[in-house]
């Protein structure tokens, strides 16, 4: 299939994006451009957009360069085909929403795993303060967060504020680690922008037949697309992935696809009115 003009200069930009990265060292290139949790003192309000054009952290790998390749590939098979019926205008519009409902989805998840785990430490009565200054202790030791490094940071922390460390047991920490994990979490990449751009494929060609690599059998996209889109989900709610990385934002893949689905009806529903897009 030939290449429309707005998947051709998507593709630009993701690789420029990529090398971006790759050319500034100490991962600033990503602590500026990929979306942080908004607790986080990395976050900025153009994250929100920028991070659908990022690929890869501050150490690329193997993985890094196949997550590109392959939402490149999904963006050029499914972009093309949807860009030459809606238009330009059109889709860029499905594009760049996809991924604002992606990354919606994928933060009011991540606020109410944060404030589930925060009900663990309720009793200590944290100020705001304080806890900012807890989330914002940098632990990592590379791509890892370790308890020995947050406890370095934590307990002079603790003093200072009047909190005894014997209030800290094991529960309590365990929750003030995992709320420094959830508040440290960045999200990149193009993939729930091309999946309301897959939303939008399959509403137009539902009998499509579609084939994973390592499920070499024809399904039609009415089945196929959903059936990924269900995957997303039961891997985010259940917290094991199946068919891709562990550290997968499954619930933007499902809010990109949600957005996609509701815009396509949408204008299929609307098309012969004044509210059509044009």
């Amino acid at each position: 299939m030939r290449i429309t003009e707005t998947v051709k200069h998507l593709i630009i930009i993701n690789v420029l994006m990529f090398i971006g990265t790759l050319a500034i060292g100490n991962g600033m290139f990503y602590e500026w451009f990929a979306m942080h949790f908004p607790k986080n003192d990395s976050f900025q309000f153009w994250q929100i957009f920028t991070h659908m054009f990022m690929h890869g952290g501050a150490d690329i790998n193997n993985l890094s360069i196949s997550h590109l390749l392959f939402n490149m590939f999904a963006l050029w098979m499914f972009g093309s085909s949807v860009e030459q019926v809606l238009g330009a205008k059109r889709f860029i519009f499905i594009y760049i929403s996809a991924g604002l409902g992606a990354v919606a989805l994928q933060v009011a998840y991540h606020y109410y795993d944060f404030y589930t785990v925060y009900q663990t430490i309720a009793d200590l009565n944290i100020d705001n303060e304080l806890l900012n200054k807890i989330i914002s202790i940098d632990a990592r030791d590379g791509i890892y967060i370790k308890g020995e490094l947050l406890s370095e940071g934590l307990f002079p922390l603790l003093q200072e504020y009047g909190i005894s460390s014997d209030l800290i047991d094991k529960e309590v920490f365990k929750a003030l680690f995992d709320l420094n994990i959830i508040a440290r979490s960045t999200m990149v990449g193009a993939s729930g922008c091309i999946m309301g751009i897959m939303a939008a494929f399959g509403m137009m060609n539902p009998n499509a037949e579609l084939m994973m690599i390592f499920l070499p059998i024809p399904i039609k996209a009415k089945y196929f697309i959903p059936g990924i889109i269900i995957l997303d989900l039961v891997s985010g709610i259940s917290g094991h992935s199946f068919f891709s990385p562990s550290n997968t934002a499954h619930f933007a893949h499902v809010g990109g696809a949600i957005t996609g689905f509701l815009m396509m009806w949408y204008w299929k529903k609307t098309q012969f009115n004044r509210n059509r897009w044009n």
